[in-house]
Protein backbone atom coordinates (compact mmCIF):
# COMPACT_ATOMS: atom_id res chain seq x y z
CA UNK A 1 0.00 0.00 0.00
CA UNK A 2 1.38 3.62 -1.12
CA UNK A 3 1.35 5.33 2.36
CA UNK A 4 0.71 8.76 1.12
CA UNK A 5 -2.93 7.44 -0.24
CA UNK A 6 -4.33 7.75 3.09
CA UNK A 7 -2.10 10.02 4.58
CA UNK A 8 -3.95 13.24 5.96
CA UNK A 9 -7.58 11.77 6.55
CA UNK A 10 -9.98 12.97 8.20
CA UNK A 11 -13.12 11.01 9.73
CA UNK A 12 -16.10 12.75 10.94
CA UNK A 13 -18.81 11.17 13.30
CA UNK A 14 -22.14 12.58 14.53
CA UNK A 15 -19.90 14.26 17.47
CA UNK A 16 -16.33 13.66 16.57
CA UNK A 17 -13.41 14.71 14.25
CA UNK A 18 -10.34 12.19 13.38
CA UNK A 19 -8.06 13.58 12.47
CA UNK A 20 -4.08 13.14 12.23
CA UNK A 21 -2.05 14.06 15.44
CA UNK A 22 -0.04 16.90 15.49
CA UNK A 23 2.74 18.79 17.06
CA UNK A 24 -0.37 21.32 18.42
CA UNK A 25 -2.07 18.07 20.34
CA UNK A 26 0.91 18.47 22.95
CA UNK A 27 -0.50 19.44 25.62
CA UNK A 28 -3.94 17.89 26.07
CA UNK A 29 -1.72 14.37 24.85
CA UNK A 30 0.59 15.00 27.55
CA UNK A 31 -1.82 16.17 30.49
CA UNK A 32 -4.05 12.24 29.45
CA UNK A 33 -0.81 10.46 29.54
CA UNK A 34 0.61 11.67 33.26
CA UNK A 35 -3.46 10.67 34.68
CA UNK A 36 -2.39 7.29 36.34
CA UNK A 37 -6.32 6.44 35.78
CA UNK A 38 -5.84 6.80 31.98
CA UNK A 39 -2.01 5.01 31.50
CA UNK A 40 -3.65 2.00 33.76
CA UNK A 41 -4.12 -0.52 31.31
CA UNK A 42 -2.18 1.24 28.42
CA UNK A 43 1.54 -0.20 27.14
CA UNK A 44 3.57 -0.62 30.55
CA UNK A 45 1.03 0.96 32.76
CA UNK A 46 2.45 4.04 33.92
CA UNK A 47 2.29 7.40 33.22
CA UNK A 48 4.48 9.45 31.01
CA UNK A 49 6.06 12.90 31.49
CA UNK A 50 5.95 15.46 28.80
CA UNK A 51 9.05 14.64 27.23
CA UNK A 52 7.91 11.22 27.34
CA UNK A 53 4.35 12.04 26.00
CA UNK A 54 6.25 14.01 23.42
CA UNK A 55 8.28 10.83 22.67
CA UNK A 56 4.92 8.91 22.32
CA UNK A 57 2.91 11.73 20.04
CA UNK A 58 6.26 11.48 17.67
CA UNK A 59 5.88 7.80 17.25
CA UNK A 60 2.20 8.12 16.27
CA UNK A 61 3.01 10.54 13.94
CA UNK A 62 6.09 8.83 12.46
CA UNK A 63 3.54 5.21 12.41
CA UNK A 64 1.52 7.80 10.22
CA UNK A 65 4.43 8.66 8.04
CA UNK A 66 5.20 4.97 7.50
CA UNK A 67 2.02 3.37 7.58
CA UNK A 68 -0.28 5.97 6.18
CA UNK A 69 -2.67 5.73 8.50
CA UNK A 70 -2.42 5.84 12.48
CA UNK A 71 -4.06 6.93 15.66
CA UNK A 72 -6.10 9.87 14.55
CA UNK A 73 -6.32 12.69 17.19
CA UNK A 74 -9.89 12.21 18.36
CA UNK A 75 -11.58 16.19 19.11
CA UNK A 76 -14.84 17.13 19.65
CA UNK A 77 -16.76 18.62 16.35
CA UNK A 78 -18.49 21.22 18.24
CA UNK A 79 -15.29 22.41 19.89
CA UNK A 80 -12.41 20.99 18.19
CA UNK A 81 -11.37 19.89 22.07
CA UNK A 82 -8.79 17.16 21.91
CA UNK A 83 -10.15 14.43 23.91
CA UNK A 84 -7.89 11.28 22.83
CA UNK A 85 -6.43 9.11 20.63
CA UNK A 86 -8.33 6.22 18.58
CA UNK A 87 -7.40 4.82 15.02
CA UNK A 88 -5.58 1.95 13.51
CA UNK A 89 -2.17 0.85 14.64
CA UNK A 90 0.19 -1.93 13.25
CA UNK A 91 3.79 -1.39 13.75
CA UNK A 92 6.06 -3.90 13.31
CA UNK A 93 6.02 -7.18 14.70
CA UNK A 94 2.80 -6.50 16.06
CA UNK A 95 -0.12 -9.47 16.06
CA UNK A 96 -2.38 -7.53 13.60
CA UNK A 97 -4.19 -4.33 12.48
CA UNK A 98 -5.28 -3.36 15.85
CA UNK A 99 -8.37 -0.74 16.32
CA UNK A 100 -7.17 1.48 19.78
CA UNK A 101 -8.73 4.08 22.01
CA UNK A 102 -7.38 6.06 24.47
CA UNK A 103 -9.20 9.14 26.66
CA UNK A 104 -8.82 12.20 28.63
CA UNK A 105 -10.88 10.96 31.65
CA UNK A 106 -13.41 13.67 31.75
CA UNK A 107 -14.60 12.16 28.27
CA UNK A 108 -15.06 8.61 29.61
CA UNK A 109 -18.39 6.71 29.81
CA UNK A 110 -19.97 8.91 26.92
CA UNK A 111 -19.76 6.28 24.44
CA UNK A 112 -16.82 8.68 22.39
CA UNK A 113 -14.61 5.44 22.80
CA UNK A 114 -17.13 2.93 20.92
CA UNK A 115 -18.29 5.64 18.30
CA UNK A 116 -15.10 6.88 17.07
CA UNK A 117 -13.53 3.08 17.16
CA UNK A 118 -16.97 2.13 15.18
CA UNK A 119 -15.80 4.68 11.87
CA UNK A 120 -11.97 3.20 12.95
CA UNK A 121 -13.15 -0.30 11.87
CA UNK A 122 -15.51 0.85 8.82
CA UNK A 123 -12.10 2.46 8.16
CA UNK A 124 -10.01 -0.57 8.07
CA UNK A 125 -12.00 -2.57 6.33
CA UNK A 126 -13.44 -0.87 3.60
CA UNK A 127 -10.11 1.25 2.69
CA UNK A 128 -7.58 -0.57 3.54
CA UNK A 129 -9.31 -3.87 2.82
CA UNK A 130 -7.96 -5.25 6.11
CA UNK A 131 -9.34 -9.13 6.47
CA UNK A 132 -9.69 -8.91 9.91
CA UNK A 133 -8.78 -6.37 13.24
CA UNK A 134 -7.83 -6.63 16.27
CA UNK A 135 -8.20 -5.00 19.87
CA UNK A 136 -5.46 -5.61 22.46
CA UNK A 137 -7.07 -4.98 25.78
CA UNK A 138 -5.73 -5.54 29.42
CA UNK A 139 -7.59 -8.61 30.55
CA UNK A 140 -8.26 -5.96 34.40
CA UNK A 141 -9.98 -3.30 31.55
CA UNK A 142 -13.56 -4.23 31.60
CA UNK A 143 -14.73 -1.47 30.05
CA UNK A 144 -12.56 -1.58 26.97
CA UNK A 145 -14.02 -4.71 26.71
CA UNK A 146 -17.18 -3.75 26.31
CA UNK A 147 -16.27 -1.25 23.98
CA UNK A 148 -14.99 -4.20 22.13
CA UNK A 149 -17.99 -6.47 22.55
CA UNK A 150 -20.11 -3.80 20.90
CA UNK A 151 -17.58 -3.22 17.83
CA UNK A 152 -18.74 -6.84 17.84
CA UNK A 153 -15.32 -8.16 18.32
CA UNK A 154 -14.94 -11.29 20.33
CA UNK A 155 -12.06 -12.73 22.36
CA UNK A 156 -9.49 -15.08 20.23
CA UNK A 157 -6.53 -15.63 22.77
CA UNK A 158 -3.75 -13.58 24.82
CA UNK A 159 -0.73 -12.09 24.12
CA UNK A 160 2.12 -10.65 25.47
CA UNK A 161 2.44 -6.56 24.87
CA UNK A 162 5.12 -4.66 26.44
CA UNK A 163 5.88 -7.14 28.65
CA UNK A 164 2.03 -7.91 29.82
CA UNK A 165 -0.41 -9.86 28.90
CA UNK A 166 -3.35 -8.68 26.83
CA UNK A 167 -6.58 -10.12 25.60
CA UNK A 168 -6.59 -10.08 21.89
CA UNK A 169 -10.26 -9.44 20.46
CA UNK A 170 -10.82 -9.75 16.67
CA UNK A 171 -13.42 -9.34 14.60
CA UNK A 172 -13.71 -9.93 10.41
CA UNK A 173 -15.00 -8.19 7.49
CA UNK A 174 -17.11 -10.99 6.54
CA UNK A 175 -18.74 -10.52 10.30
CA UNK A 176 -18.43 -6.76 10.59
CA UNK A 177 -20.25 -6.63 6.80
CA UNK A 178 -23.10 -8.52 8.34
CA UNK A 179 -23.02 -6.42 11.65
CA UNK A 180 -22.82 -3.19 9.74
CA UNK A 181 -25.65 -4.42 7.35
CA UNK A 182 -28.11 -5.32 10.71
CA UNK A 183 -27.11 -1.85 12.06
CA UNK A 184 -28.44 0.10 9.22
CA UNK A 185 -31.10 -1.99 8.54
CA UNK A 186 -32.65 -1.01 12.42
CA UNK A 187 -31.93 2.82 11.56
Amino acid sequence: MNASIHFGTVIETERLRLRPLCQSDLDAYAEMCSDPEVMRYIATGRTLTRAEAWRNLAMMIGHYHLRGYGLWATELRASGELIGRVGCWNPEGWPGLEIGWMLRRRFWHQGFATEAARACVAYAFDVLQVPRVISLIHPKNLPSMRVAERLGERPIGMTEITGRLAVIYAIDADHWAKLSGMLSSRA
